[in-house]
């Protein structure tokens, strides 16, 4: 391997991270955070970095333009924030409403309490719930007799729910709520790849509900207590000032000349002396630099093209990762004009609704100070992979389409205040039947292949913790490589 610079006695190696979202701020603060001495930079194609985390602030109103939050616990979120300095700055759900709801027949109804997915750990609750026929409470009761799967092969998540708590119980509770995480068609979704607890609790115990149940025993009688009480204790936490806050405390920890916008990397190639040579388009003109490793933080689709001419392999297998996108709408309202009220989250629609929208989100009502008083703010959710032809739609006709929705639905009367429509073309990884099998053959392939790292939400996990954790991975393995060398 060739270095660039020679700092006194040590050599210094130059690092190329492609890509500015949380994954590639990820590993450029962990390769900061390592003690090698490297020149790290990073390529972002966009005039900001972040990626999807992005908060506007206009009008007392915080508004989120991708994801709004992120999961407690998975630790790799909050162990980057307490590495960083940046615990206090998070913020949990609201204590005063834990309800979301599901809307059936046109109306919201709630949540069965102690329901995960599609393992209550409280049956009563399910019993009780109008959501379900009696017929499909009656199946779902008898999924502790379900035989296990002896099979080891990957299935899909819609067979997977509806061999284990029947159809019934897969299109009302089960495919909205996982709808609304991954966007992805349930009969293609892969269990094993998106939902793995759910196949290791049927392996263990046999069945999903007895596994939920002895969980939560486990959790009663676990001792309480935190280690970290400034900490907060919900299922979901944020920034107080919004998720981009957290991707602009990372680039502030960079160096301001390691970040380079408006650079589009679109070609990778081997030196033959050793290193990488990336080439590309910055502001109009063209840019080929030399590094010695190199961290290909981007989607799937386009590390396929980065590394095309390095391994075409590879890169065949990289586009077989297919992608879905959305459209997030976000709409303020004066509370007077909801007649819902939104004592809740938000609510999911299963597609048996034949709704145009997949989900709304209380953004007002989950967090604080993310509206002025006497304001809501509440998101909607179009497009997935089961509703791709929404996503063509234009503005106008998007905003009618959610207002019509949300007029049925919450009782909402009056205009917008604030409006803003964000679309994410091609940007939730479609983990289909099938993707851990592609992902062991990637990880191989790239394996092979030295210095040369791939990050992001398109291998294994598409939450804001995997995808620092990916991040953080391929930046420890880059460190390995360089300090072994």
């Amino acid at each position: 391997m060739t270095v660039q610079r020679d700092t006194g006695n040590q050599c210094m190696s130059r690092i190329a991270v492609v890509g500015g979202g949380i994954s590639g701020l990820a590993a450029a603060h962990r390769l900061t955070e390592l003690d090698m001495p490297s020149d790290v930079v990073v390529f972002e194609s966009g005039d900001r970095t972040g990626g999807v985390l992005a908060t506007e602030s206009v009008d007392g109103f915080r508004i989120e333009s991708g994801p709004d939050s992120m999961l407690s616990q998975l630790p790799w979120g909050i162990d980057l924030c307490r590495r960083i300095g940046f615990t206090d700055r998070l913020v949990g759900t609201s204590d005063q409403y834990r309800q979301t709801w599901i809307v059936r027949s046109g109306r919201l109804l709630a949540l069965p309490d102690g329901l995960a997915i599609m393992a209550p750990s409280r049956i009563w609750p399910t019993v009780r719930s109008p959501i379900l026929s009696v017929l499909g409470k009656l199946r779902l009761a008898c999924e502790p007799f379900v035989s296990r799967r002896s099979a080891t092969t990957d299935e899909s998540l819609a067979d997977f729910a509806c061999r284990r708590v029947g159809r019934e119980a897969f299109e009302r509770l089960v495919q909205p709520l996982v709808s609304g995480i991954y966007m992805a068609d349930p009969r293609q979704l892969s269990i094993r790849a998106a939902l793995p607890r759910f196949v290791e609790m049927e392996s263990k115990h046999g069945s999903l509900i007895r596994a939920a149940r002895r969980a939560a025993r486990n959790r009663k009688s676990a001792p309480t207590g935190s280690s970290n009480s400034a900490l907060p204790t919900s299922m979901f936490v944020a920034p107080r000032d919004g998720m981009g806050s957290l991707a602009s405390a990372l680039t502030e920890r960079l160096p301001p000349e390691s970040i380079r916008l408006r650079t589009n990397v679109k070609q990778l190639s081997r030196k033959p002396e050793g290193g990488w040579r990336l080439s590309g388009d910055c502001d109009s003109n063209g840019f080929d630099e030399n590094f010695d490793a190199v961290i290909v933080a981007a989607p799937s689709s386009r590390a396929a093209h980065i590394v095309r001419e390095t391994d075409a392999s590879l890169a065949d297998e990289l586009s077989q990762i297919q992608q879905s996108g959305c459209v997030v709408v976000t709409l303020a309202f004066a509370r007077e004009d909801v007649a819902h009220p939104l004592n809740g989250y938000g609510f999911v629609v299963p597609q048996v609704e034949q709704r145009d929208i997949i989900a709304c989100t209380f953004s007002s009502v989950k967090y604080e100070n993310r509206a002025p008083e006497g304001q809501v703010l509440l998101r909607v959710f179009l497009g997935g992979a089961t509703r791709p032809e929404l996503m063509e739609l234009d503005d106008e006709a998007v905003l009618s389409t959610v207002l019509r929705e949300l007029e049925d639905l919450l009782g909402i009367q009056g205009r917008p205040s604030v409006t803003r429509i964000v679309r994410w073309p091609n940007i939730m990884p479609q983990y289909h039947v099938g993707h851990l099998d592609r992902i062991e053959r990637i990880e191989a392939a790239v394996a092979t292949i030295p210095y040369l790292e791939l990050a992001g939400n398109s291998y294994r996990g598409v939450g804001i913790p995997h995808c620092i954790r990916s991040g953080e991975q391929a930046a420890e393995r880059i460190a390995q490589s360089i300090t072994s060398a």
